[in-house]
Order: structure tokens, then sequence, then C-alpha cells
């Protein structure tokens, strides 16, 4: 069957109507990061053609797609791309509290750094973190004159972004380095510029991610991490949460799942069955993720792979 990618407010009808004409038919959140769309069309190419059910992604945010999985009523079913503990505030409440919300229990590792282009790094030895609070490596960095260089900390609406804002501060950066809250694609746009150019910019950096595939960058050096001091404080937990917090230390590598509605199990069995099952690794996540940013279809990647991994996505589905 035809995967079709709707519009949230159509969900619900939609939703209903899939349920009546499929024996399997299931609703996967699509949040914006090339990660989640590659993964959402993975499990969308694996229920069409492997399963014989239908799929369709739902564009939405993190708080919409775990309220919808929460209500059990199939607008959103899937989250494909759970970041723990990033956002441990939705599976506290959906998973641990109400119940709802089922993760699988084959996450894979997702890394957390700052980096910098390997020419910047080799030619000024910058290597930690702390190299950036060195007044001729800031200089080097400081695009708009201003006196600072800058740091990408994240997206606007991040949890990681105020982690990283916290850390700038901690880290004893803020005099010399600005942090910047900017779309992803802007992001990964100032990297190649800042290459083309022998220019510096440090950026936050995670993996998986197509970044990797795209261009020579190294992590710089952190603290390792200790819980005792990494007490991020999120906004929505607290509006003081920038003064009570403090965070000098790395972050810890992160649990990376498939999150979805326990009613699935009722409504798609077969389909419920696979979310529990799937088990991806980050170079192939970033693989998925720079095959995309280079411009083709996620659902062009995601058939491919699939017909490549016949066997792989056997045991996924118990055969």
């Amino acid at each position: 069957m035809r995967l079709k990618l709707m519009g949230t407010a159509l969900a619900g009808v939609m939703a209903t109507a899939s349920l009546t004409h499929a024996a399997e038919s299931v609703n996967i959140g699509a949040p914006p990061w090339t990660g989640a769309q590659a993964i959402a069309h993975l499990i969308a190419e694996i229920v069409e053609t492997r399963i014989g059910g239908e799929a369709n992604l739902v564009p939405g945010s993190n708080a919409s797609i775990f309220q919808a999985m929460d209500q059990g009523k199939g607008d959103i079913d899937v989250h494909p791309d759970v970041w723990l503990p990033n956002q441990e505030s939705f599976t506290k409440k959906y998973v641990d509290e109400a119940g709802t919300v089922a993760l699988s229990d084959k996450p894979y590792e997702g890394k957390q750094s700052f980096c910098v282009s390997k020419a910047f790094s080799e030619a000024n030895n910058v290597t930690s973190i702390f190299d950036l609070a060195r007044p001729e490596v800031a200089e080097k960095m400081d695009s708009d004159g201003n006196g600072k260089g800058e740091i990408w900390i994240g997206a606007p609406g991040w949890a990681s972004a105020n982690v990283n804002e916290i850390k700038v501060r901690d880290y004893g950066l803020m005099p010399f380095m600005e942090p910047i809250r900017a779309d992803q694609a802007v992001m990964t746009a100032t990297v190649g510029d800042s290459i083309k150019k022998d220019i510096g910019y440090a950026f936050y950096c995670y993996s998986p991610h197509a970044i990797w595939f795209q261009y020579d960058i190294v992590r710089l050096e952190e603290p390792a991490f200790d819980p005792e001091k990494y007490i991020a404080i999120q906004p929505s937990d607290d509006p003081d949460w920038f003064e009570k917090s403090t965070v000098m230390t790395e972050d810890a590598l992160k649990k990376v799942q498939i999150a979805y509605s326990k009613s699935l199990a009722e409504r798609s069995p077969a389909i419920a069955d696979l979310l529990a099952n799937i088990q991806l690794d980050g170079e192939t996540v970033s693989d998925f993720a720079f095959q995309i940013e280079g411009g083709k279809d996620p659902a062009d990647v995601a058939k491919e792979w699939v017909a490549a991994n016949s066997d792989r996505v056997d045991g996924w589905l118990g055969l």
C-alpha cells in the first residue's frame, strides 16, 4: 500500500479509515530531525512490504506524538527515535506513570559532544572544550566582529540546547564564546562554509548524524561523565532552571529507542511485535541520514536498505 505523508489535523480521520480497511495499520510520528524521519520511513517500508499493512507518517513534535500515543486512539501510534535521558520527562509521564506507552528494549547508542573541523583542530591545537577559552582561538571563531566566537548549542526547543548552554557557562566559555540557537540546517551549512573558508566554527555534534559522513570533524574532549557534576534542570521543571543547574562533564551515552502506544498490540499485533524487535545501530542511522541530507527520498533509502538486509529484517519479524 502507498505511504502517505499527512498533516496532524487529518491524522484522526485517516487513522479511522486505515483501521477500517487494513488488518494491520499504523500511524507513525515523524519528528523533524533526519534520523527520526529515516527510521519512520524504515518502519513504514517494512509494514507495507513485509507485513502487508498500511503505514502513514504524521509530522509532530515530541509532545504531540507522546500525547497521541497516550490517548491510544490510533491518531499517532509510534515515536521512532526517543533519546534518553533527553526525553525522559515524556517517558516518565507516559511510560512509567500512565503506563500507556511502551519502549522497545533494543536501543542503539547515541553520543553527544562539541566538535570543530579536523583542519581547524590541527592548525590551532584545539582538542579540548577548554581550548575555546583561549583568546586567540575565540578570535578565529568570531564571524560577526562582536569580540566573541560563536558556538552552536542546538535548535530552539531542544532539551540538549538547554544543557549545552549550561555547559558553556560552567566550562568558563561565556567571556569568549557566544552560544547560538538556530535550526540544524543552519549549523550544517555553516560547518561546510567554515571549512571552505578555512575559518573556525564550534558546534554541538552528536551521533548518529549525517555530518560524520559529510565533513571531516573531530570531537572536543570534555571531563568524563560524573553524575554528581551533571545536574541539568529543564525549563519545564523549574523556571529557575539555568541558575539551579550545574553541568561540568560530558554527557553520558544516550539510549535511543522506539516508543509505541500499548493499544497498538490489540489493534495491530504484528506491527507491535515488529516495533519491539527492531534493532538498529548508530552507523546505519548515520548512513540513512547522510543519504537523505544528500537529497535522496527517505522512502527510497528505506526501500533499498530493506531489500539489501532481508535476513536482518526477517529476524525482527521472527521469521
